[in-house]
């Protein structure tokens, strides 16, 4: 059924049908729009459009329909509907006759759309913080296991300093915290309600438009017609947090990807997120891993497309706004998969322990706590740097540790030096000694997982 064919005598070509019509992808819309149009019909009973025997009548119907949709979703795609939203209408005219033809009145597909997608954005913010506490408790639960457990950290791909795998998990933990914080953040921008708006100017039948907004639950009605039905700022943001939610995950992949890697052999994963070579009968790939950094591009795609349909846009309605659904369903379907996965991987971690102190203890990564034992002799530290680079030489001529060079040796190059150093070179020192807030010290890792778990179950509430 067409929602606006008075005004045309001639048949849509069918090229433009499937370039026109969005029910293949709409069709999820179903019981938001549904939702909608039920406040919709309270709100016309109360400006005295419906009667109250009409609005049961209506209500009843569009409570049967959401429980068809709702026991078979795919309902709405065995129609031929432009969009959802005629689909409804269509479902409630077949079932109530001419009744079904009043509830569009004063309202818009215009609003309607904008309606249903904030009502669908919400619930899809909701879903994907859920799954980020889940995400943040395996990575507790992953720095818990292994809280000073050492590990060799990285700046330019190359070993820097020890940390303890506990500290290396936080920082995920962080970026994961941050990302559960900006998408709450969305949610408030998205929930606000265009119903009333119209096709841009408002309404002439005097609709309570606050509490239709209380009626779907949300925080207040938009305040401009205009803006009401155009802006799509809360999609570009929506996913914009799934963007660098992905990227986040990305990171994490690519770590895991590297940790797992035979050059490495820092970690383990489980049978449950790997998978075997069609032609190499020992491998065991890290593809999860690989496919949180994969699922990344994809998603931000979506960014660049929503950000690139909207750039030139003129008030108010366009139908490119048409566009703003697949990128918005694609990028939170992809995102959903990566969340729920996530933990999966991480519960079923093995942390080869030996690998990863050896790893610590190589690569010369106390050669900062010589520099600092120096300045604490008074050495000016970028002379004491330039003495410490200059034991790292003979360190490696010697094929050593530095702690395993003779003291001889370290005094011909800082005289200052006495055997106390080689307590300072220890790694457990070297951990011990970054006690400052925020720092790697067995001790900071521990508050740092209590307080992030105590912050987890205060968000939980």
């Amino acid at each position: 059924m067409s929602m606006w064919g008075g005004r045309f005598e001639g048949d849509a070509s069918p090229l433009f049908r499937a370039l026109n019509d969005s029910l293949p992808f709409d069709a999820r819309l179903a019981r938001e729009d549904i939702a909608g149009s039920r406040a919709w019909a309270s709100a016309l009973t109360g400006a005295g459009v419906l009667t109250a025997d009409e609005h049961a009548t209506l209500d009843k119907a569009l409570a049967d329909l959401d429980a068809k949709v709702t026991a078979n979703p795919r309902v709405p795609l065995e129609s031929d509907a432009e969009d959802i939203h005629s689909w409804v209408e269509g479902e409630l005219v077949s079932a109530l006759g001419p009744l079904g033809k009043k509830l569009h009145t004063g309202r818009s597909r215009n609003d309607q759309v904008a309606t249903d997608l904030r009502l669908w954005t919400r619930s899809a913010i909701d879903a994907r913080v859920a799954e980020l506490a889940e995400v943040r408790r395996a990575m507790l639960d992953l720095a818990e296991r292994e809280c000073t457990t050492p590990m060799p950290a990285y700046t330019h791909l190359q070993r820097a300093q020890p940390v303890t795998v506990g500290h290396w998990a936080l920082a995920y933990c962080e970026m994961f915290e941050r990302d559960a914080d900006r998408l709450a953040n969305a949610r408030r921008r998205v929930n606000v309600c265009p119903l009333g708006s119209g096709a841009l100017a408002g309404t002439t039948f005097p609709v309570d438009r606050d509490a239709i907004a209380r009626d779907l639950e949300f925080d207040r009605p938009t305040r401009n017609s205009l803006d009401g039905v155009s802006d799509r700022d809360f999609v570009v943001e929506t996913i914009a947090a799934c963007a660098l939610t992905a990227l986040h995950l990305s990171r994490l992949g690519e770590e895991l990807v590297f940790f797992a890697s035979g050059e490495a052999g820092f970690i383990k994963m489980s049978d449950a997120v790997t998978s075997g070579s069609s032609l190499m009968p020992q491998k065991k790939n890290p593809d999860a891993a690989e496919l949180l950094r994969g699922k990344a591009g994809r998603i931000l795609g979506n960014l660049v497309a929503i950000a690139a349909t909207l750039k030139n846009l003129p008030l108010a309605y366009n139908k490119d706004l048409q566009e703003d659904k697949e990128p918005l369903f694609d990028a939170m379907y992809h995102l959903a998969l990566c969340l729920q996965v996530t933990p999966i991987i991480l519960d079923g971690l093995t942390v080869n322990r030996d690998r990863l102190l050896a790893a610590a203890k190589a690569g010369h990564a106390n050669a900062t706590e010589l520099a600092d034992a120096l300045v604490a002799k008074g050495i000016p530290f970028r002379d004491a740097h330039d003495l410490a680079g200059k034991a790292v030489r003979v360190a490696l001529d010697r094929n050593c540790n530095l702690e395993d060079l003779p003291l001889a040796d370290l005094q011909a190059i800082a005289p200052q030096l006495d055997d106390s150093i080689f307590n300072k070179l220890t790694l457990e020192s070297v951990l011990g000694a970054r006690s400052i807030a925020g720092g790697t010290s067995p001790t900071r890792v521990a508050e740092a997982l209590s307080a992030a778990r105590q912050r987890l179950g205060a968000a939980k509430h």
